[in-house]
């Protein structure tokens, strides 16, 4: 695996000692409130509050590749909201905006094994994907649902519902009209 950089001139091993991936320690405590984990269950976390601070659906382009899927559904956490119990060793790392395979801040995750994406990380958020989490009802699962589609413009297929549909970033961009055409 790369050794781990970012623009902050982390050159070292420093970002292990850091939410999310830092050993769990006494002070502050955290309570897991949702668990999650990779299609083949070598890399594990959890989520210490019930609801993400927002939700939202990307239909980027880079989102439409690295996810080989029309869009993505994230869930936007503060990085100390979250935590890895098992597998951080079988992360993979990957900087798009510089196109190298480092933990290079912002940057995607995913499990080295399976593949799976696990969350895109930023310098102070971690976007995870819901569907890695076990919600153990539609209730919990709903705190979770999207709030908004973003980079809709780029988008390759029309979504049929009530939720607000930004050209690009949320409140940055148009916000298009309903049954805008392809």
């Amino acid at each position: 695996m790369p050794v781990p950089s970012s623009d902050h001139n982390q050159t070292d091993n420093s970002w292990k000692s850091q939410a999310p991936y830092k050993q769990p320690s006494k002070e502050p405590p955290f309570t897991a409130v949702h668990i999650g984990h990779c299609h083949c269950g070598r890399i594990k976390f959890q989520i210490g509050r019930d609801a993400p601070l927002d939700a939202k659906l990307c239909h980027c382009r880079t989102c439409q590749v690295l996810h080989g899927a029309p869009f993505q559904w994230a869930a936007i956490l503060h990085k100390e909201d979250m935590r890895f119990v098992h597998g951080v060793i079988g992360l993979k790392f990957y900087s798009s905006g510089r196109n190298v395979a480092e933990h290079e801040l912002p940057c995607k995750v995913s499990c080295a094994y399976c593949g799976s994406p696990i969350m895109d990380e930023g310098r102070n958020m971690a976007l995870i994907f819901p569907e890695l989490i076990e919600f153990k009802d539609e209730e919990q699962m709903g705190k979770f649902a999207a709030r908004c589609h973003m980079f809709y413009k780029e988008r390759v297929v029309d979504i049929q519902d009530d939720l607000p549909k930004w050209a690009g970033m949320p409140k940055e961009s148009e916000l298009m009209r309903v049954g805008s055409s392809l």
